[in-house]
């Protein structure tokens, strides 16, 4: 067989996708990040160590630090990750739905998960709950959701994005917003209500958005 990188080369065609080094790193993080969750769950966040975490995943202390820096990052890496599912359950809505109705069917992805067994988004909440010092820091790449978002709303606005575009900002920021009330009372309230039902309301508060000015 030939050797597709060599014949790829040869013929001047640029590779496409991640490399394998990237895609071997990637595997390695999600790894041990689901490794540092089990130990999450089973011993909580403060009491869980960095030392444990390397040695359940199999790795030195030093090679835990070259895939992440912190132990909280392991946490926060996975905020981002939640938020780039919503954008894509965003970007799938239909283009005629209301932005407002858009937004709130996105956060299906974190608030459906609470029928039945609860998902990774619950677990996360839970966590982020037990872990006071990662609080702030959260609040930070939620926020960063915001940039994720509004383009989208910008889009099905007619906006000008990627140019600043206020009406699509203070959307993504308003539903942003209502999803962390939510999640505020779903905590309070020991995780038995419906997080979607407190989705629902949390958002029903505010007008639906449907006349923005141009």
């Amino acid at each position: 067989m030939a050797d597709l990188d060599t014949t790829a080369s040869a013929s001047g065609a640029a590779p496409s996708g991640p490399s394998l080094r990237e895609r071997t790193r990637a595997a390695m993080r999600a790894e041990v990040s689901d490794v540092a969750f089990r130990l999450f769950a089973e011993r909580g966040f403060e009491n869980t160590t960095v030392e444990q975490i390397a040695a359940a995943a199999g790795l030195s202390r030093t090679t835990f630090f070259r895939y992440f820096g912190t132990k909280e990052e392991l946490v926060l890496g996975r905020v981002v990750e939640f938020g780039r599912q919503v954008a894509d359950a965003l970007a799938a809505r239909p283009a005629e739905e209301q932005p407002w109705d858009a937004l709130r069917r996105a956060f299906d992805v974190i608030a459906e998960p609470q029928t039945g067994e609860p998902g990774p988004p619950m677990d996360m909440i839970r966590l982020l709950s037990d872990a006071c010092a990662l609080m702030t820091r959260n609040w930070e790449k939620t926020q960063g959701w915001q940039s994720m978002l509004a383009p989208e709303i910008s889009r099905r606005l007619g906006g000008p994005y990627p140019a600043i575009d206020m009406r699509a900002n203070a959307l993504a920021a308003a539903a942003i917003s209502c999803l962390d009330a939510a999640t505020d009372a779903w905590t309070a309230g020991g995780g038995t209500a419906s997080m979607a039902d407190l989705v629902d309301q949390a958002m029903g508060i505010l007008q639906e958005p449907g006349d923005v000015p141009e």
